[in-house]
């Protein structure tokens, strides 16, 4: 039997309970969570990393976003067993997605000539786009007659974190854990029993976290959660009971092989439905529809390739000998000197550093220590050359190796011990969170570009300009999209009859899987009743421009005798 390792949250914000969560999409509720719409909220793509090991245990890096009273920060999610809890880095997420986003590029070409030499007056044709692309003290024991064992608890970065059992015997479960957490310390609302129970029932515990007394919301950063063996699972239903729409869900999968979403889905976008001049403005609609058209149960694979050629944007070599090359050198009588070399870094804005600097970095006079560490630069001419009273910089170096440092290198070390990532993305509304989403390995699936491109071919002609001129796309699939201005012909939310998906697939450990749904006909049927309506360039002298459309009413003879006189022009 398969064995799942789910880490997710599932609470958050209440008008009374605030609570963190995993950057759903953007709206203006609470996707995901449990939450009063009053409460602000960052509202983006969930990001999560799973790493699974040669010895099948997997990790899991769980990003972590809020907004709101310090005191109301709490996140709970099931887990299987005792996790190992360490913190990691938002910049190791913001890096690998900015290195893994999809990009989409246009290669643009002109068939015969436009009217004016320059091709145009004044206006660009966009020749190419791309889309632009998340410690306290407890009893070790049960409490007496309350049903909750306290396996695990801690402090690690700005969290202290707690893991309990609960008594399989109690009457309710969930009402036993709640309880519990309320009085300890977490601040958690109650929930009603057909949100946890399903987890708590097959024997899952339940993690903990709330900010450390004196750590304000500034301080959340993710966690790093280590299991044991099993496969990498997200528990969904709990998410269901205040999901927005269409909740974005962003994971990378490391492995030896590509991985598979093994109970979802595999969906192909229509490329022809991705707006090509601005594909970041429809490709979450494409996904979105796609999704729908899966019953909101499919993943759209970004990306898949070697593991440790994307975690080298983790932590770069550059970056490495910087800080090498401070941690070796003697700093003393020079502090304010370290100090402006830290302003000056990367490293300023990286997790974690602001709460070292906040904690050991004394403040130049009349500077509150939270107004020194959100400006360093600021400051730094309000100290005196020379020696800082009260900093030690190699007790700073030291703290920021640990808090700072080490979690942007721990997460690079998951990528360069795998052997390939896969990036999956989709979206989710709470009416389809009915199935956990499990994740498997298929080493007979190859690699996967994020970068698509097409080739666009402006059909000119001397009777028009350049930019109004029609137009072909021709996508890597063999499909042809006509056109002319700068406006592509479709969009998600307008274009019913066109699928967002070409083909959705049940893709197992082997082979390409099998197609469910193939709306390749579909599509090549509403573009060619499309391109019917784009005409060719108008006729010149009887005669028009290469690549016409037979629309235009041109003969054989006319479209021959213009290609000749363009392959003869190119001579």
């Amino acid at each position: 039997m398969l064995r799942f390792v789910p880490f997710r949250l599932v609470l958050a914000c209440l008008a009374l309970g605030a609570v963190a969560f995993l950057r759903p999409a953007p709206a203006a509720a609470c996707g995901g969570f449990f939450c009063d719409n009053n409460t602000p909220v960052n509202q983006q793509a969930e990001r999560i990393i799973f790493a699974t090991e040669a010895d099948g245990s997997v990790t899991a890096v769980i990003e972590i976003q809020y907004e709101g009273p310090s005191e109301r920060f709490a996140w709970m999610l099931p887990v299987a067993g005792v996790p190992e809890v360490a913190i990691s880095s938002t910049a190791a997420f913001d890096r690998i997605q900015g290195a893994s986003n999809p990009t989409y590029m246009l290669q643009t070409e002109v068939e015969g000539t436009c009217r004016g030499d320059s091709g145009g007056r004044g206006r660009v044709f966009p020749g190419s786009a791309d889309s632009g692309g998340l410690g306290a003290e407890f009893d070790d024991g049960p409490t007496a007659d309350s049903g909750v064992t306290v396996v695990d608890a801690g402090s690690v970065g700005p969290f202290d974190y707690v893991n309990i059992a609960l008594d399989p015997d109690a009457a309710d479960l969930v009402a036993v854990a709640i309880e519990w957490l309320q009085d300890n310390g977490y601040d958690v609302p109650d929930l009603g029993s057909d949100v946890l129970s399903p987890y708590l029932e097959a024997g899952m515990n339940l993690l903990a976290f709330r900010l450390t007394k004196g750590n304000d919301a500034g301080s959340i950063r993710p966690v790093r959660l280590s299991f044991g063996e099993g496969l990498p699972a997200i528990p969904l239903r709990p998410t269901a009971v205040a999901a927005t729409p269409d909740m974005g869900i962003l994971v990378w999968v490391l492995g030896e092989s590509r991985a598979v979403p093994a109970n979802y889905r595999s969906l192909e976008l229509n490329e022809a439905l991705i707006d090509w001049f601005r594909p970041g403005t429809t490709y979450d609609d494409v996904v979105t529809r796609a999704a729908n058209e899966a019953q909101g149960q499919g993943f759209v694979t970004e990306m898949s390739g070697p593991a440790p050629e994307l975690g080298a944007v983790i932590w770069s070599e550059g970056e490495g000998a910087q800080w090498n090359a401070m941690r070796a050198a003697d700093w003393t009588g020079l502090e304010n000197e370290l100090l402006a070399q830290i302003a000056s870094s990367s490293f300023l804005g990286l997790d974690g550093m602001r709460d070292v600097i906040e904690a050991l970095v004394p403040p130049p006079a009349g500077v509150s220590p939270e107004d020194f560490a959100g400006c360093v630069e600021c400051f730094l001419f309000d100290y005196r050359a020379g020696d800082i009273e009260g900093f030690e910089p190699d007790e700073f170096l030291a703290a920021v190796a640990e808090d700072v440092i080490a979690p942007l290198v721990e997460t690079q070390a998951l990528f360069e011990a795998a052997a390939v990532q896969t990036r999956f993305y989709t979206t989710m509304s709470a009416d389809e969170m009915t199935m956990d989403p499990v994740f498997d390995f298929n080493p007979e699936l190859g690699p996967y570009s994020k970068d698509h491109t097409a080739r666009r071919v402006i059909e000119c002609s001397p009777a028009v300009w350049q930019d109004e001129a029609p137009w072909r796309v021709e996508l890597d699939s063999g499909d042809v999209v006509r056109g002319r201005d700068n406006v592509w012909p479709f969009a998600p939310g307008a274009d019913e009859d066109m699928p967002a998906t070409s083909r959705i697939r049940r893709v197992g450990t082997s082979g390409e899987g099998d197609v469910a749904v193939d709306n390749t006909p579909a599509i090549a049927e509403a573009l060619a009743e499309h391109n019917r309506t784009i005409p060719g360039p108008p006729r010149v002298d009887g005669f028009c421009a290469a690549g016409g459309s037979p629309a235009a009413g041109v003969g054989v003879l006319g479209l021959a005798l213009a290609a000749l006189a363009f392959r003869r022009r190119r001579v």
